[in-house]
């Protein structure tokens, strides 16, 4: 799925939050993400992109599917 290649930090935690997620900081440059299935999703605060496997498994913690993910990336709800 080339849709999830390259995507950075800020953009999937702002898809995260379109989710319903709820930002907190974490430890020095890390940003925690609070999802409402109760999982917490740390991100590193380093601007290169996420490795695909690292992003696929956040995404499933977050409680979604790769095409509801996307379409969160997408800007779309």
């Amino acid at each position: 799925m080339p849709e999830l290649r390259n995507v950075r930090p800020e953009e999937a935690i702002a898809a995260l939050e379109r989710a319903g997620g709820l930002t907190r900081r974490g430890k020095g440059t890390h940003v925690n993400v609070k999802m409402p299935n109760g999982q917490i999703i740390t991100f590193s605060g380093h601007r290169a992109p996420i490795k695909i496997g690292l992003l696929k498994s956040m995404i499933r913690k977050a409680g979604l599917t790769e095409e509801e993910f996307v379409r969160l990336l997408e800007g779309k709800p």
